[in-house]
């Protein structure tokens, strides 16, 4: 079965760094765009970077940036997304997804919550 599992999340205090990591099963990542999505709670889900196929691109939203960096490693069939300086309204559920023309697949998220 074709699957994206994120990991990684958890509690978090203000200030601290989380890596959260998307993996593959049953297809290879390497030919897909990949994206980090969260969605807060009665909040849309929004884009939080996305990193091209080859890894040489990347872009982040404005409201992580220079604190979240996307990242990917092909032969290991995986994505990652490094989380520095949290701040309470980075909590969300956190989604994988992969995109190559018609075909987008999404992970089941992963929580993320930052709080003292």
């Amino acid at each position: 079965e074709v699957q994206l599992v994120e990991s990684g999340g958890g509690l978090v205090q203000p200030g601290g760094s989380l890596r959260l990591s998307c993996a593959a099963s049953e297809f290879t990542l390497s030919r897909y765009v990949m994206s980090w999505y969260r969605q807060a709670p009665g909040k849309e889900r929004e884009l939080v970077a996305t990193i091209s196929s080859s890894g040489t691109s990347t872009n982040v939203a404005d409201s992580v940036k220079d604190r979240f960096t996307i990242s990917r490693d092909n032969p290991k069939n995986m994505v990652y997304l490094q989380m520095n300086s949290l701040k309470p309204e980075d909590t969300a559920v956190y989604y994988c997804k992969a995109a190559w023309g018609f075909q987008v697949y999404w992970g089941q998220g992963t929580q993320v919550t930052v709080s003292s």
